[in-house]
């Protein structure tokens, strides 16, 4: 599915010369790397504040703790993404609210959102899945009519634009109240195990994000908030800082390999490729097809008989986890979510992807159908 091997094998001096210097210096833990990562990240997404920390779920809940939640408070996200998103706002005793998904883009669905808003709704968490925004414009919107928060999880979106009806762009994670992001190894912008950090434009919450990464404190042993331990290692901030500037020709590889796929299978009638966000550009983190036949798992077997990797992102709706059922307490139905998670298909999707394979896994597509 990822070649990181190949990416690493291009710029491997960069990077081996950037682990080399962290521990010869030995300052494993917010070292000089670390800030300026946290800067170089802030210009690329022109954002004024980036708290790096341990990884993208540990963002998401920074974000919330920095935001002052209280248990019972309710947050909106769409039913159909990570459980990360929802494993969050349960774990600091939230109420997750589930909204269905738009079914050609897979992303929260705005014109479902209202109906879900009660007095105890606090903000909207959209997801950026597979690469591309949710209608940013529309939840704006929303959230301003109702003073609601904006949480963006954009840990598939990193370089992502969003085009408001003004002309005004902004990347992924960067629109809302506060972004999250993630620098697991797989992502578009991807560290050598794990890492996150959030975006803001709002200073001070900004500055209390960071205070709750560090366990709330500003003064080291004087403790004035309650935070966790989540910082991103000097290590991994070093790579980042190497691979950051390489981020825009990612993604446009990216899209290259999108764009063979669509000429390939747009073709087959069984397949139905991504559809593009009409104000949204596409990173493609992944490349998720539906196939409307019912072979879906079929097509997937024969796939791997043939040595080609495809995933199902996501088998199972958040509300019909197991861990999350008890959220579902009107016992409601999510019929997009529940038809995506038979339908949908990730192919292959990587900087490193070249003719000769893309030919090889759309050839045997082509001849599963035939």
């Amino acid at each position: 599915m990822v070649d990181l091997k190949t990416q690493f094998e291009r710029i491997k001096d960069d990077v081996n010369a950037s682990i080399a210097e962290v521990i010869n210096n030995s300052n494993f833990i917010n070292g000089s790397q670390v800030k300026e990562f946290a800067k170089q990240l802030a210009l690329f997404n022109k954002v004024s504040k980036v708290v790096p920390c341990a990884n993208g779920t540990d963002a998401l809940q920074i974000a919330m703790m920095a935001l002052n939640y209280k248990p019972g408070d309710e947050i909106i996200l769409p039913v159909f993404t990570y459980v990360a998103t929802a494993e969050v706002i349960a774990l600091l005793g939230l109420k997750p609210v589930f909204i269905d998904v738009d079914p050609d883009t897979f992303n929260i669905e705005p014109t479902k959102i209202e109906q879900k808003i009660t007095k105890k709704t606090k903000a909207i968490v959209p997801v950026h899945l597979f690469g591309q925004c949710a209608d940013m414009e529309a939840i704006l919107e929303i959230a301003l009519k109702y003073k609601l928060d904006v949480i963006e999880d954009a840990a598939q979106a990193i370089g992502s634009e969003f085009t408001f009806r003004s002309n005004k762009s902004q990347f992924a994670g960067t629109i809302g109240t506060i972004g999250t992001t993630s620098f697991f190894p797989s992502k578009n912008l991807g560290c050598f195990g794990d890492g996150g950090a959030l975006y803001t434009n709002i200073e001070e919450l900004g500055r209390k994000a960071e205070i709750i990464a560090n366990h709330g404190q500003i003064v080291k042993y004087h403790h004035d908030l309650i935070g966790i331990n989540s910082r991103l290692d000097t290590i991994q901030a070093g790579i980042l800082l190497k691979k950051l500037p390489h981020l825009n020709e990612y993604n446009h590889k990216r899209r290259i390999a999108a764009a063979f796929y669509d000429q390939v299978l747009g073709a087959l009638s069984p397949v139905k490729i991504p559809t593009r966000a009409a104000a949204s550009t596409h990173v493609f983190h992944q490349y998720t097809i539906k196939i409307m036949d019912g072979r879906r798992d079929a097509l997937k077997d024969f796939l791997a008989n043939k040595g080609i990797p495809t995933m199902v992102y996501y088998p199972l709706p958040l509300h019909h986890q197991n861990a999350y059922k008890v959220y579902n307490t009107a016992n409601e139905s999510f019929p997009v979510s529940e038809s995506l998670s038979q339908q949908v298909l990730s192919l292959p999707m990587h900087t490193e992807m070249d003719e000769e394979q893309l030919t090889y896994i759309t050839s045997n597509i082509i001849q599963f159908f035939k």
